[in-house]
């Protein structure tokens, strides 16, 4: 069973994709990693989400981009 890491509500964050459980979207952590910051930068920044949520969260972007390229 998947782990559900993205949440996306109207009523939170006006439907923007947010780490599930929290405020934060998902695009404020690739921000941080495109800009060179670290996950345990974008933790510091962002502690309501979790170490385990950023790891899953790459995880399933990662299965997804190796659908695309198949």
């Amino acid at each position: 069973m998947k782990t559900q890491v993205v949440s996306i509500s109207n009523d939170i964050m006006g439907g923007t994709p947010v780490f599930a459980g929290t405020r934060v979207p998902v695009q404020t952590l690739i921000d941080f990693l495109t800009a060179g910051d670290s996950i345990d930068d974008f933790i510091e920044g962002f502690p309501t989400v979790s170490r385990e949520q950023v790891i899953e969260y790459l995880k399933q972007a990662e299965v997804e981009m190796e659908k695309l390229a198949a």
